[in-house]
């Protein structure tokens, strides 16, 4: 399930939810529907753009402040940036080998961080600031497995996930314009709204007063009492959901080897803060704002108190690009724990913590608050509990897999393809992302198709 959620600020809209078309290239189906719907500026369109090569990370056209507000120089940062890029690199190898040096992304990239820092003993403070820095990476990695920390990720099937090609782009419309240009095909009001399912029972025999002359072996029950029937149903609501409503959504219970597998993939929180001010202070050619707090490492195995650091686990301000789009908006991130307790507070309370952050990195204690902020919770939404998917330590490509098997799982006399699952949970190479769920939801449309299809053409004989 992947939510798109718009809300307007004064010159432009942002989303919540899905933003960015991740790998946009002729491999990925939401960046090949939204060409053929001409939903795409024309600088997302170039061949140009298609071609580089981004490995699932942002483009480099960063600022960097240290926490005693002081701006870093390329000198020291590129360098460590090459070195990350080089280390996550190495860390895809693994999916490929039989042995695997450690259990988890963190555990790994820490070793190799380790055997790095003992090269740079020589000047203490180039070292701590280098480490600083790639603290500030794992931050960032954290946000794009939607993880609370690299330490959960298994390492071995890291590199089963496929990075597409391209600099990562948004619909000038939102996400929702793609939606609509999808539902325009189909007939009117075919589409439920705000109609939450409590249940679905299937392996049944199921009648309504509307269908006495035929059974069904799926029945969907709505929280507002309303039944409906079906041969055949796909569900695509999030992992987050499955994990917390599994014993009670589906009935009869599911297969024990899919609830493991349910129960083994790590899905974890990614929270947006959007920041509207009145006009910029950052300068005009600057696309992201890097925060380096300078007493941290990952070495370090000392976590930030959650209630009063909260802030700290936010790598950096996004700024949201074209200018005559989006206004003056900056972009916040963050992940896991450090992101459902940003949930807990009030807006004041956040947009008055991160205005002091700001002011303490950029070393301008003029900043003005925002004027307006807006900002997710996915964590607290009962439909989603959180953001995607990961494969945490014990889990693998298999499991995803196993979340995806059609129920009833075996050969047995009862109706096949009863219970079909989609959504990016199910999709074992681009899970956690909006062209993952759109090919998964391709993938269930085809196998009813093919089970239907050689009836179809026997009909046709006849």
């Amino acid at each position: 399930m992947q939510f798109f959620v718009i809300f307007h600020v004064a010159q432009g809209l942002v989303e919540i939810g899905a933003q960015w078309i991740h790998g946009p290239s002729k491999q990925n189906a939401v960046f090949q529907l939204a060409s053929q719907y001409d939903l795409l500026d024309e600088e997302a369109m170039s061949e140009e753009n298609q071609a580089v090569q981004m490995g699932g990370h942002p483009p480099d056209m960063s600022t960097y402040y240290t926490s005693s507000g002081k701006r870093m120089g390329p000198e020291i940062t590129a360098p460590v940036e090459e070195l990350y890029a080089a280390l996550i690199l190495k860390s895809r190898e693994f999916f490929h080998s039989k042995t695997e040096p450690a259990r988890s992304l963190g555990e790994f990239l820490k070793h190799e961080i380790a055997r790095r820092a003992e090269e740079w003993k020589g000047d203490v403070e180039t070292c701590n600031l280098k480490l600083a820095l790639l603290n500030g990476e794992f931050k960032l990695e954290c946000c794009i497995s939607g993880t609370d920390s690299l330490d959960l990720v298994a390492l071995q099937p890291f590199g089963e996930y496929v990075p597409l090609p391209g600099i990562d782009c948004v619909f000038p419309g939102g996400f929702k314009s793609l939606i609509d240009a999808m539902m325009k095909s189909l007939p009117k009001d075919i589409v439920s709204y705000n109609k939450p399912v409590k249940c679905i029972h299937w392996n049944g025999s199921f009648k309504t007063s509307n269908t006495q002359e035929h059974a069904y072996p799926v029945l969907v029950e709505c929280e507002d009492g309303e039944t409906i029937p079906a041969d055949h149903v796909i569900v695509t609501v999030s992992l987050g959901f499955l994990k917390e409503h599994y014993q009670t959504f589906i009935r009869p219970p599911l297969p024990a080897s899919k609830i493991n597998s349910i129960q083994k993939l790590g899905f974890g929180t990614h929270n947006k803060i959007f920041l509207e001010f009145e006009k910029p202070f950052w300068e005009p050619e600057c696309q992201l704002i890097r925060l380096v707090w300078e007493d941290e490492s990952p070495l370090l195995s000392k976590r930030p108190d959650l209630q009063k650091e909260w802030f700290k686990k936010i790598f950096g301000f996004i700024v949201l690009r074209p200018m005559e789009r989006h206004g003056h908006v900056l972009l916040a991130v963050l992940a896991g724990e450090e992101a459902n307790f940003m949930e807990s507070l009030s807006d004041s309370d956040v947009k008055n913590c991160l205005t002091q952050v700001l002011r303490r990195f950029t070393g301008n204690p003029l900043i003005p608050e925002p004027k307006n902020i807006i900002r997710s919770k996915w964590y607290s939404d009962q439909y989603t509990k959180g953001s995607y998917t990961y494969t945490a330590i014990g889990s693998s490509g298999d499991d995803i897999d196993a979340i995806a098997q059609p129920l009833p799982l075996a050969s047995t006399k009862a109706q096949p393809l009863q219970v079909l699952f989609a959504g990016e949970a199910t999709h074992r190479t681009f899970y956690s992302t909006t062209h993952g769920a759109l090919e998964s939801g391709w993938r269930e449309a085809d196998r009813l198709n093919d089970h239907y299809l050689p009836f179809s053409s026997m009909n046709a004989k006849l």
